[in-house]
Parts: structure tokens; C-alpha cells; sequence
């Protein structure tokens, strides 16, 4: 059984740090990607980041682009998401999630997800 569990998340003031983990078991996870979506009560979830398990290759929202920084460590099976100067805006439940084929930042193409990890930046 599949499983993704996100840790990391927290309360940081605006301008801060958080580095966001997420273990995955349950299977291999060669040719999947590794995606990163956030969701705020009442909106639907976005997409933030998602690496490639196999090869590395990464692809990012616009708006987190040069401030946050997606990684996998193979050998803990673990995907990282490190996030600097946060804004209040980004309060949300960060959710991990995993999907095969082609990378996608639609929530669709994701088969798996993990209970997400509450995240919630001060002003």
C-alpha cells in the first residue's frame, strides 16, 4: 500500500523558512513524479512543484520560482521541499503527491497523496 506522509510544516513569520519532507512506501517509484500542490480552505489545491524520482528533472509554479526548492533523496525515499521567504499568502495545507507518465501540474494526474502538512506564515 502506498503510502506519502508530509512533515516539516509549521508557523514562520513572513520572510521566513520551512523545509517541507514527504516519505513515501509502498512501491518503487521509478518513472514517477513527485509533486508538491498546496490548498487553502475553500479553494482548490495548486500546483507548487514536482520532480522527477528517476532523473531529477524539476518544474515549478511561477510564483515560487528562485524562493523555493524541490529534491528527492533516493536512498530515504524522501522528497523535500525547501521553501524561503514565505509570504502570508502562502498559508495553506501542503500536500504531497505522486503520479506516473508525464508531469503534470493538474492535481488529476496524481494518483497518490499523502494528509498534507499545515503550513501557516505570520505577517
Amino acid at each position: 500500500q502506498v503510502q506519502l506522509v508530509e512533515s516539516g510544516g509549521g508557523l514562520v513569520q513572513a520572510g521566513g523558512s520551512l523545509r517541507l519532507s514527504c516519505l513515501a512506501s509502498g512501491r518503487t517509484f521509478s518513472g514517477y513524479w513527485m509533486g508538491w500542490f498546496r490548498q487553502v480552505s475553500g479553494k482548490e489545491r495548486e500546483f507548487v512543484s514536482a520532480i522527477s524520482w528517476t532523473g531529477g528533472s524539476t518544474l515549478y509554479a511561477e510564483s515560487v520560482k528562485g524562493r523555493f526548492t524541490i529534491s528527492r533523496d533516493k536512498s530515504k525515499n524522501t522528497v523535500y521541499l525547501q521553501m524561503n521567504s514565505l509570504k502570508p499568502e502562502e498559508t495553506a495545507v501542503y500536500y504531497c503527491a505522486a503520479g506516473n507518465g508525464l508531469v503534470s501540474t493538474r492535481q488529476y494526474a496524481y494518483s497518490y497523496w499523502g494528509q498534507g502538512t499545515q503550513v501557516t506564515v505570520s505577517s
